[in-house]
C-alpha cells in the first residue's frame, strides 16, 4: 500500500510540474514580452517541461506494473489507451516548439535578433493546443481509476 502511495505521489508531481511549465511557456511565449531573457529562458523551461513529461511517462507506467490494480487491469481498458494517445500527441506536438526554442536561442547568441513575430505567435498556438489537450487527460483519468471502460 506504501508502493501504491509513492507511486502516485511520484505520477501526480511529475504531472502538475509539467502543468506548471506548460503553462510558463505558454504565458512566456508572446510577441509582447518576447526578449533576450525570455528566449533563453523559454529553451530552459521546455527542457523541464520535457524532463517532466518522460517523468509522467515513468511513473504511469510504474504505476501500472508495480501498483495494486496492475498491468491486465490497466492495460485491457480502452481509456488508459486514450490516455496514452492524448499523451503520445501532445509529445510529438512538442517537437515543433522545442526545436524552434532552439533556433531562436541558437540565432540570439550568434546575431542577437529576436525571432519574427509570424513565428512567435505559430509556436504561441502550439503550445496553446498543448495545454488544452493536456487538461483533457485528467477527465480520462478519474474515468479510468473509476472502472469506466471494463
Amino acid at each position: 500500500m506504501t508502493l501504491e502511495a509513492i507511486l502516485a505521489y511520484l505520477h501526480l508531481l511529475a504531472i502538475l510540474t509539467m502543468v506548471v511549465f506548460i503553462a510558463s511557456e505558454a504565458a512566456l511565449c508572446r510577441v509582447e514580452w518576447l526578449n533576450a531573457a525570455v528566449v533563453e529562458r523559454l529553451a530552459k523551461v521546455d527542457m523541464v517541461y520535457g524532463i517532466a513529461a518522460l517523468m509522467v511517462l515513468a511513473t504511469g507506467i510504474a504505476r501500472t506494473v508495480w501498483g495494486v490494480k496492475g498491468t491486465a487491469w490497466y492495460w485491457t481498458n480502452p481509456l488508459l489507451h486514450v490516455k496514452l494517445t492524448l499523451f503520445i500527441v501532445i509529445g510529438v506536438m512538442s517537437i515543433f516548439p522545442t526545436l524552434t526554442y532552439l533556433r531562436w536561442r541558437k540565432t540570439l547568441r550568434a546575431t542577437g535578433a529576436l525571432p519574427p513575430e509570424a513565428d512567435v505567435r505559430k509556436t504561441r498556438k502550439l503550445v496553446m493546443v498543448q495545454a488544452h489537450l493536456l487538461a483533457v487527460i485528467p477527465l480520462v483519468a478519474v474515468f479510468l481509476a473509476r472502472g469506466f471502460g471494463r
